[in-house]
Order: C-alpha cells, then sequence, then structure tokens
C-alpha cells in the first residue's frame, strides 16, 4: 500500500489521502482508503468508500469544496468523507465548513438523503449542509473546529499545485 499525501506544509488545515490500496497494487476489490483531516490542533483520520469514487474523485469534489468556501465571506461548503452510490445509499459523511469573514468553522457530520427534497448532487454536496449550529435540537454542544481562510487557501494552492 501506498501512501498519496496532498498536505502541504500548512499546520492549520489539510485534508490527505494516507493510504491508497489501489496505487499500492492492491487488488481492484480494495474497497476503501484511508483519510486524514487536520484542523487546527484536530487531527481524524476517516475511512473513504472507494466503490463509488475513486481516490482522485474525492480530491476533484475536495477541491471543488475548499474553492467554494473561498467564494464569499459567509460561504458554505461541505468536504465528502465517504460516498456510496447515493441513488442507494441512506447518507453521505462529510466536514461541513460555514465560513465567517476570515474564520472557518468545520464539523463533522452525516447528510440522510431519504431527508432530502430533490436527489443528491454529489458535484455540489455542500447545497444539502444544513446552517452553522453550534447546538444541536437537544441542546448539546456540537463538536467543531475552527481555522482562517488564508490557512484553507494555503492548503489548496500548496496542495493542489495551483
Amino acid at each position: 500500500m501506498t501512501k498519496t499525501s496532498t498536505t502541504s506544509k500548512n499546520s492549520g488545515f489539510s485534508i490527505e489521502v494516507i493510504d491508497d490500496p489501489l496505487s499500492g497494487g492492491a487488488a481492484p476489490s480494495s474497497s476503501e482508503a484511508v483519510a486524514r483531516i487536520r484542523v487546527g490542533s484536530f487531527t481524524e483520520t476517516f475511512m473513504m468508500a472507494l466503490s463509488f469514487w475513486s481516490v482522485d474523485g474525492y480530491r476533484r469534489s475536495w477541491e471543488s469544496a475548499l474553492r467554494e468556501i473561498e467564494c464569499s465571506e459567509k460561504a458554505t461548503s461541505c468536504l465528502i468523507a465517504s460516498i456510496t452510490d447515493p441513488a442507494v445509499s441512506n447518507f453521505i459523511s462529510c466536514w461541513p465548513m460555514y465560513r465567517d469573514g476570515d474564520v472557518i468553522h468545520v464539523q463533522n457530520s452525516l447528510i440522510f438523503l431519504d431527508e432530502l427534497d430533490e436527489p443528491f448532487d454529489p458535484q455540489e454536496p455542500w447545497r444539502y449542509v444544513e446552517p452553522h449550529r453550534e447546538v444541536d435540537e437537544d441542546g448539546h454542544r456540537i463538536s467543531e473546529w475552527v481555522t482562517s481562510a488564508s490557512e484553507v487557501r494555503q492548503f489548496r494552492e500548496s496542495a493542489w499545485g495551483l
């Protein structure tokens, strides 16, 4: 298995594939890759299903999501953490991003597909992210991590070589 990294020297924000079984010569039946997100001092490793998207599909989606969060000072975006075929899936795992000026709040969430008013479009997952909240419907604080728009931009530019 091969480590495939798109991380930058930026310690404030990154999202990267750290283990892609298909690039290491594993059998095509390998169904997951391992990724990692870093937001400030928070780091989490997660599994990405490879039955609907390849690793490159995730990277293209992440780049679009990072560009979307840069569009305005009050933007919402969404990094897909794991996706299977939306036509037959119950949910999509994601990292919603909410921009308020230079501050970007990142949460971990699920998009429940049976609760949507329209079919899920994987090219624009941010359309299905709920508005930013710090407290859930039961009054519990939602886990959230903060970075800056400049940190995200610096990562995107260095990670994708733009």
